[in-house]
């Protein structure tokens, strides 16, 4: 019987004749790999003055009656045996090696190895898909749709704008009336911001009225604000209405230019200014609940407050900061001037 067991794994040392025994087919390690050297370290039950060869062999004479009968060189029973590690302890240096170069050479075959070895990105990874393309194919055709529109309502809008303040030439003469209509009134382009003097007075229409009451009497009111009512409509909204924006200011500029500072009629518009200022006033008063309960609007009188923007604080200007006050003569109500009267 040899001196290890063949089937504890261990590498295997000499014969007991001394003459070195190549290791059998069955304690190779997996894929080819062959066991390290044994250790020459001594037993663990030898002593001081234990020679290399009883380490070995156990004993003065191989298989004596002191080895228990077993033919394992010199090792008592219970002690490991020599060159075989203990159960939990480190393997040797041997086997160490060659266990650790087949696992690497294990992971070094796989592929997520590879990728990760030479930088690649991970294999069936897709990146994320974000903005449009990560709609469905109908909300794509439906994004696609309204950026179209989009773009045709910009092109269409700067063309207008272009014909409107171009010289006159064909198309404007063939579809003035057409641009005219897209351009006005909320798109209107005029040079009063930059030149040749830019505005500079802040012009509040005010109105008063006399009212005929259910009873039959009559009463007068004070002075109603009609700018600041519609300054305080207008501010903080975002969307705010052309009436609340532009109704008033451009009657009371419709009325100042077709009549002079005594307010005289200088053109043959100036009644239809006198008509148009009237009926937006009472129209102003009968929705602010003025002729609630049955009462009617017999007269009205408006008048301007005009002051004028204070300069800032760097400019030498000296201006005025009093109001100034263009008032109206008192004009007569008639029926149905509400509704469509032009008397």
């Amino acid at each position: 019987m040899d001196a290890y067991d063949g089937g504890s794994g261990a590498p295997q040392g000499r014969s007991r004749s001394g003459e070195a025994r190549p290791p059998r087919a069955e304690d190779a390690l997996p894929d080819g790999a062959l066991p390290g050297p044994r250790s020459e370290l001594p037993s663990p039950g030898a002593g001081p003055s234990a020679e290399p060869g009883d380490a070995a062999g156990g004993g003065p004479e191989a298989g004596a009656p002191g080895a228990g009968g077993s033919e394992v060189g010199g090792s008592e029973a219970g002690e490991p045996e020599v060159g075989r590690p203990e159960a939990g302890a480190p393997a040797s240096v041997g086997e160490r090696g060659a266990v650790g170069a087949g696992s690497e050479d294990t992971r070094a075959d796989a592929p997520e190895a590879e990728a990760r070895e030479d930088g690649d990105p991970q294999i069936g990874v897709r990146e994320p898909r974000t903005g449009v393309a990560a709609l469905s194919p109908r909300y794509q055709v439906c994004a696609a749709l309204a950026l179209a529109v989009v773009a045709v309502a910009v092109c269409l809008q700067v063309g207008m704008v272009f014909l409107h303040v171009a010289p006159s030439n064909t198309v404007t003469k063939a579809h003035g009336k057409a641009i005219d209509d897209w351009v006005y009134p909320e798109f209107e382009q005029n040079w009063k911001l930059f030149a040749p003097n830019p505005l500079q007075q802040n012009i509040s229409v005010q109105v008063r009225a006399q009212v005929r009451t259910a009873d039959g009497g009559s009463r007068a009111t004070g002075w109603y604000d009609l700018s600041a009512q519609d300054g305080r409509a207008i501010d903080g909204n975002l969307v705010p209405s052309h009436t609340q924006q532009n109704e008033l200011r451009r009657a009371w500029d419709f009325f100042t230019a077709t009549h002079d500072n005594d307010n005289r009629s200088v053109g043959v518009r100036g009644a239809l200014a006198e008509t148009y200022l009237r009926r937006v006033v009472v129209l102003r008063l009968e929705r602010g609940g003025l002729t609630a309960g049955g009462g009617a609007v017999e007269r009205v009188q408006v008048r301007s407050r005009t002051t004028n923007v204070t300069p800032p604080k760097w400019s030498t200007e000296q201006v005025s900061t009093s109001p100034v006050y263009r008032e109206l003569s008192w004009w007569s109500v008639p029926d149905g001037a509400t509704e469509g009267g032009t008397r």
